[in-house]
């Protein structure tokens, strides 16, 4: 059962996708594209990227060379590649989640820059205006790190007795903090006991989902972070085997067995992503693109999981989702 298929952008349109090769040197302008997760987690995005890319005229390998890095979770190794690739004067950064966006940003001021993130540009302090951005970065920003809080609401309307709920976090985010905040505040107002758990590394999910049972925890709400976003599938099938209710942002979590997502497209913004680069190539400042703000929020709730957990959904929760899966 689907409903519900829209997103609104500010701007333009770009995408990306990482593979892990490396273009050779050429006459073509050379894209460096930096991602905070492994290449295989970003693979449906970068498809639409090349897609949107293609539409204004560039296809790779032809008009424009690409080259991916990827540090698949590690984020401290995010600053010596964006400052190589800066060192290498590349004509365009594409910049994928919030840690490699701030990690091209302290790399440079003069290459520019289109970021994608699911967290507010201006708080992150990658740009000081969406409309006008005035500097070397723009992109496209989506919904999920506000998000995260709701995500909690509807945990609860879902479940009411679960009194004790996890919350998992990547402590190397810049965008933990923030989280914790949010479903803090919203935990506190429903009056649910919030233990925030932490993972850096998907080898530290499985303590996580032991802790919880420890806890005599009744729900989990998955942070936002593009680590957890490649192990989206490892997470739903923990969440699975300790019988734990689960929400997570995006659909590949409720689709591999999570009980629940709610949040941003997942590949959509890349479109936004494609199209910008592909301006920028061809002249455009990123001062002069308004970051693209992506409104497409996709509620999937997974039945076959609620009632292999024993769980009844509302009907008016069930009524609100984009995707049913029986």
């Amino acid at each position: 059962m689907q409903r519900r298929d829209f997103i609104t952008l500010v701007g333009g349109v770009v995408a990306t996708w990482p593979l892990t090769t490396r273009a050779q040197q050429s006459a073509i302008p050379v894209i460096g594209l930096l991602g905070s997760a492994s290449a295989d987690a970003y693979a449906p995005r970068i498809s639409v990227f090349r897609q949107s890319l293609d539409q204004v005229g560039y296809v790779e390998g032809r008009d424009v060379a690409i080259e991916y890095y990827f540090v698949d979770g590690k984020y401290d190794r995010l600053p010596k590649m964006a400052s190589e690739l800066a060192h290498r004067k590349v004509a365009l950064i594409i910049a994928i989640g919030a840690p490699a966006a701030l990690a091209a940003k302290a790399a440079t001021t003069t290459i520019p820059i289109v970021f994608e993130t699911g967290a507010d540009p201006v708080a992150l302090g990658l740009v000081a205006d969406l409309r006008r951005p005035d500097g070397n970065l723009t992109g496209v920003a989506l919904l999920n790190v506000e998000l995260a809080a709701k995500r909690l609401e509807l945990l609860h309307e879902v479940i009411p007795t679960a009194r004790v709920v996890g919350l998992l976090v990547n402590p190397t985010s810049p965008l933990g903090e923030t989280v914790s905040k949010d479903v803090q505040a919203a935990a506190d107002k429903l009056g649910i006991q919030l233990h925030v758990l932490r993972a850096s590394a998907d080898g530290d999910f499985d303590k996580v989902f032991a802790t919880l049972r420890k806890l005599r925890a009744g729900a989990l709400v998955i942070g936002t972070d593009p680590l957890f976003n490649a192990s989206s599938e490892q997470l739903a099938a923990l969440a699975t085997r300790y019988e734990m209710p689960t929400i997570y942002q995006y659909r590949t979590f409720a689709t591999a067995g999570g009980l629940m997502s709610y949040g941003g497209s997942f590949t959509e913004p890349f479109r936004v992503v494609g199209l910008y680069t592909g301006r920028i190539l061809k002249g455009e400042k990123p001062a002069e693109l308004p970051v693209a703000q992506s409104t497409k929020v996709e509620l999937i709730i997974n039945l076959k999981t609620a009632k292999a957990f024993g769980l009844t959904v509302p009907p008016q929760i069930v009524a609100r989702a984009d995707e049913v899966i029986e």
